[in-house]
């Protein structure tokens, strides 16, 4: 059945219900806990990648934490400002995606868009695998299953998003609020103490620390910058689900941006100042954020609060690409980059397509990697870098059209530090695997322009966008496939009648004796029974049921081509499931047939078998 697409070249949300009002959409506080947790989790691991960049010039090295860190936070406050007035100005969000599409080109925007899918896609398989990991590093035997603990995660995540987006931020205030109070206590505690308290969590572990390096080079610098800047992935997020806050939607979201970011820069920043404090050297098998947890809070009941804490947020953060994703390819499905069903909503205004094909490739992803953090790290945060990129050059471009030249300034600098970190991740990580994501965006821009082509040739040969000719009538024949005289039988001639104005049963008959016998049987009874429609045999060679009567339509169409041919197959319909499973599938047989070899219409009748 074809889709009539309407004038923007979308195809019409038959799904899609009305609004059904504010309470299946975000405030600010529920938009803070479903999309803000990929940001904060990065303080897990944001800190701890610029102290293992750094190390590699020693103690000397580490003492640059602190400063790289005001760095990363300067850029957070850039791009915290510039997605902020993404969010005004592009209020059905999308994010890089509108902002390229509107200043920068087509091209640019597809760009724009394979690298957040990319990066959605990603940090769902990097955050349950990272939650799963801290899972295992506290129970050891649970390490031999731990894909299957990530499946279950995930099945987790996407059954709490399927009952809609608010439900997943309720559902996540609390390990979010608790994740954010135990960090800040930590940090808090950690800056009365003029030394650590413990370091048992370290003890017995070796020290990655580099031995006799002492020199400090720019590129290593900007190699741990760009590396600490992972701590920055998940900022855009918001304004890429903007539709999903409660009116008024950009100050809401616009308000969970500024809180974000304020919020994200206090927890780097004191995260960073305690290290520098306590002088904390990286070691194997222990995190940094375990090490600022012992020696702030000590070795007790504290300590496993903040791990716990880190566990549960780090395997939640995946909530992140499911409140920004699915909105994301709505919009591309507006603009005809993708299959147009991502633009349907359910009845809990979910974009459930988005959603199971979010979590479908994710699953791959996690048994592709097998359950290994580290497989999947390497290509991590690319992605985020390019989208951070073109947003911020799309910005430059909009402020300079009105001539707000302070503005251009901090966007153009946000622009010129997210490329520089883009280059030098992909540099750095190029032979760990980050090449894949060098191949895999070009081809998914590819893959939307494939799309983009088709849509286009169906709207062509639709006729979108022209008036078409004013509707005719023709003379109307209606075929039913036919077996014997039933109920059915009786009911499918009774739906044809109404619908054409000449019908015909047609039975196919085939050459073995049984097959025959029933045929004339057949014949036998139908000229007893006398119901006004004449009974078509179509003589068939081979035990085929489709081919007979596709061939019997096609010799219709050609001998009265203005005639409209429509084939009303009927269908029983058992009342259990059970029962339906046991029926022969003659009527998908026949439907598929016709469908493949003809354009008659098809109608498939349904008799429901109550009780």
């Amino acid at each position: 059945m074809a889709v009539l697409t309407t004038g923007n070249g979308a195809a019409p949300s038959a799904e899609e219900p009305p609004d059904t009002g504010a309470r299946h959409q975000l405030t600010a506080v529920t938009g803070l806990a479903a999309l803000s947790l990929d940001a904060m989790a990065s303080v897990a691991y944001g800190p701890e990648a610029i102290v293992l960049v750094l190390a590699a010039a020693g103690g000397y090295g580490l003492g640059f934490t602190l400063p790289v860190t005001l760095a990363i936070a300067g850029l957070l406050g850039v791009l915290v400002a510039s997605y902020r007035q993404v969010i005004a100005a592009f209020p059905d969000g999308g994010g890089s995606y509108a902002v390229a599409k509107a200043h920068l080109g087509r091209r640019t925007s597809l760009v724009a868009a394979g690298s957040l899918v990319l990066d959605y896609v990603l940090n769902v398989a990097v955050a349950v695998t990272a939650g799963v990991a801290a899972l295992t590093s506290a129970f050891p035997g649970l390490y031999g299953d731990r894909l299957w603990i990530c499946l279950g995660v995930l099945a987790l995540i996407t059954a709490v998003n399927l009952r809609g987006i608010v439900d997943s931020a309720r559902a996540f205030i609390v390990p979010t609020a608790v994740f954010v109070g135990a960090i800040l206590v930590l940090i808090v505690v950690g800056l009365f103490r003029d030394a650590p308290v413990s370091t048992e969590a370290s003890a017995g572990h070796a020290s990655v620390l580099a031995d006799n390096a002492t020199t400090v080079g720019a590129l290593l610098l900007l190699k741990a910058f760009a590396s600490g800047c992972s701590a920055l992935t998940g900022v855009e997020a918001i304004a890429n689900a903007v539709p999903s806050f409660r009116a008024p939607a950009a100050r809401r979201a616009m308000r969970a941006e500024v809180a974000l970011g304020a919020l994200l820069g206090v927890m780097l920043i004191g995260l960073s100042v305690l290290i520098s404090r306590f002088g904390l050297q990286p070691v194997e098998g222990v995190t940094v954020l375990a090490q600022l947890a012992d020696a702030s809070l000590g070795h007790n009941a504290a300590f496993y609060v903040v791990q716990f804490a880190t566990m549960v947020l780090l395997a939640l953060s995946a909530n992140t690409s499911f409140g920004g994703l699915p909105v994301l390819l709505k919009l591309l499905a507006r603009d005809n980059y993708v299959p147009h069903v991502f633009g349907l909503k359910a009845d809990r205004q979910v974009h459930r397509h988005g959603v199971v094909w979010l979590a479908a490739v994710s699953a791959a992803l996690l048994v592709f990697s097998g359950g290994d953090t580290n497989t999947l790290v390497p290509l991590f945060a690319i992605g985020v870098f390019v989208g951070f990129t073109i947003a911020q050059t799309g910005m430059v471009l909009h402020w300079k059209a009105t001539r707000q030249w302070d503005k251009v300034l901090l966007n153009g600098l946000g622009a010129l530090l997210t490329g520089v970190s883009a280059v030098v991740v992909t540099a750095a990580k190029f032979h760990d695997g980050a090449w894949l994501i060098v191949i895999a965006l070009p081809l998914l821009v590819a893959l939307f322009e494939a799309v983009h082509r088709a849509y286009g040739r169906i709207g062509d040969r639709l006729g979108v966008g022209r008036v078409p000719e004013p509707p005719h009538r023709e003379h109307s024949l209606v075929l039913v496939p036919v077996s014997s005289l039933t109920r059915l039988t009786s009911e499918a001639l009774t739906a044809a009648v109404s619908l054409g104005d000449e019908v015909r049963a047609v039975t196919v008959a085939h050459p073995d004796p049984e097959d025959r016998a029933a045929t004339e049987a057949l014949e036998r009874d139908w000229a007893l029974w006398n119901p006004g429609v004449p009974l078509v045999r179509l003589p068939s060679e081979r035990r085929s049921l489709g081919r007979p009567i596709t061939a019997y339509v096609r010799e219709l169409a050609a001998a009265c081509p203005d005639t409209r041919v429509t084939v009303l197959i009927p269908e029983a319909e058992p009342e259990r499931l059970l029962q339906r499973l046991l029926q022969n599938q003659r009527g998908a047989v026949v439907a598929h047939a016709v469908r493949r070899d003809t354009d008659a219409a098809i109608c498939r009748l349904r008799f429901r078998l109550g009780k």
